[in-house]
């Protein structure tokens, strides 16, 4: 099973006219990122992680080159650089995607991208007619616990505190 977080553009808005531009970022390991860093970039039009990527192996390679390391130890490096993109494309894509004011949605289990999307909207259809807005707008501060859609903690007991500093303002 595969993670997405599904994100939508902040101008269009969360509507159902605005659907067919919702983005699915797979979460985990990319393979093609990692085998192709450069076109795999320049393909999703991660510009400035393309820009930033350049520069990072340029320099790294620069330093090892500048310190006498040898080519075999240079290309080790590249190697895990490649790895490092493979591991962090999705997180690349996520902070593109939010430079350009999208909003991510909702966060959707599936075993591929269709299953997931279909789940997702399923779950985005059912809380759009019972009024209840599930959009997380991850810039803004965390919803106020009076919510009665949410389930409200259990009150803090105020005697026999367990912790290292049971009193607040207490001494160690």
């Amino acid at each position: 099973m595969s993670v997405y977080t599904v994100h939508a553009p902040r101008a269009s808005g969360a509507d159902s006219r605005s659907t067919d531009r919702f983005v699915f970022v797979r979460d985990g390991f990319h393979l093609w990122a990692a085998v192709f860093g450069v076109l795999w970039l320049a393909w999703h039009r991660l510009w400035l992680a393309l820009i930033g990527w350049l520069i990072v192996v340029a320099t790294v390679d620069a330093i090892l080159l500048g310190a006498g390391i040898g080519r075999g130890t240079v290309m080790f490096a590249d190697l895990l650089l490649a790895l490092l993109l493979g591991f962090e494309a999705s997180s690349l894509e996520r902070w593109t995607l939010s430079r350009r004011s999208w909003r991510q949605l909702d966060i959707v289990v599936g075993d591929d991208r269709d299953s997931a999307e279909r789940r997702f909207f399923e779950r985005w259809a059912a809380g759009r007619s019972s009024g209840y807005d599930q959009t997380t707008d991850r810039g803004a501060p965390p919803p106020a616990r009076d919510n009665p859609g949410l389930h409200n903690p259990p009150p803090l007991p105020h005697s026999s505190i367990i912790g290292l500093f049971p009193e607040p303002g207490g001494g160690r």
